[in-house]
């Protein structure tokens, strides 16, 4: 339903926990990061100004590792309209052979800057996001 984003990580030794591979707090925090490179690619800058994000909910599916070194490429599309100040967004990382390692469905919250509330998600706000 979306236009879809991408954007390629690639683990360092930071990243990498005691089992030998991405920690699940990194794969967390890469959601955040193409989730905000996402808003700031197709947002209205002024929508960017105004509005913040935060997330509600994170289901994740671990079907793979990656150790150092090794670089995945990261999808994400946002496959429903919103609901009120609420839309699902999913994320896809995939190795070199397109296999899905890490599959997200995460909920974010749409808040107003000037008054911390919650806000609608407008038309012209979710537009640049659904294909």
């Amino acid at each position: 339903m979306s236009a879809d984003f991408t954007q390629t990580f690639t683990a360092t030794a930071g990243h990498i926990d005691e089992l030998g591979h991405v920690n699940n707090a990194e794969w967390v925090r890469w959601v955040q990061d193409i989730a905000t490179a996402h808003w700031r690619a197709v947002a209205d800058p002024a929508v960017v100004d105004r509005y913040i994000w935060v997330v509600v909910r994170h289901e994740i599916d671990y079907r793979g590792n990656v150790g150092p070194g090794e670089t995945v490429t990261a999808r994400t599309w946002i496959p429903d309209p919103p609901r009120g100040a609420r839309f699902d967004r999913c994320v896809d990382f995939r190795d070199d052979g397109g296999k899905v390692l890490v599959a997200v469905r995460s909920t974010w919250a749409m808040i107003d800057r000037e008054s911390g509330r919650p806000a609608r998600i407008t038309e012209a706000v979710a537009g640049p996001f659904l294909g």
